[in-house]
């Protein structure tokens, strides 16, 4: 099994141009909060926020066989984990820039936007995305359904 740290840096040598950094001490956030039986699927790492200036915000995310789980060490002490369900993923945007792209994870109460990334993963990211969230929806939708036709 491969752990999130091989992935991202898989990920990151593949595109080198996606900033970011500390992806050890990301990774070991998502590690630590992996559910028994969970098992991650695609990582990748950016930039979580909006702010254009702001290189300090670097995330790892994971998708993986329940969720996609969101990881950021701090600097100086603590760390910050965002769970996407699958019930609650509504949407994916793309955007390409000059420099950069970003994806916009809408869900039912906010927006995942990472920024800074490589141009030329967006498309293999959305993909991801999109497929892992499609299988885990419908995975949902039948479970959902064997249950109510249990009861």
């Amino acid at each position: 099994m491969t752990t999130v740290y091989q992935e991202l840096k898989k990920f990151k040598k593949k595109y080198p141009l996606t900033v970011a950094w500390r992806l050890k001490n990301h990774a070991d956030i998502i590690e630590k909060h992996l559910n028994p039986g969970e098992s991650v699927i695609y990582a990748f790492a950016g930039q979580k926020g909006t702010n254009y200036y702001d290189l300090f915000s670097t995330c790892a995310i994971a998708l993986t066989t329940e969720r996609i789980l969101i990881g950021r060490s701090r600097v100086i002490a603590g760390y910050a984990l965002d769970s996407v369900m699958p019930y609650m993923f509504n949407d994916l945007n793309v955007r390409s820039g000059l420099f950069w792209g970003k994806i916009c994870i809408d869900t039912a109460k906010e927006e995942v936007i990472v920024t800074k990334l490589d141009n030329l993963c967006l498309s293999e990211v959305e993909t991801a995305i999109s497929e892992n969230m499609q299988r885990m929806k419908l995975k949902y939708i039948q479970a959902k359904k064997d249950k109510d036709s249990g009861e």
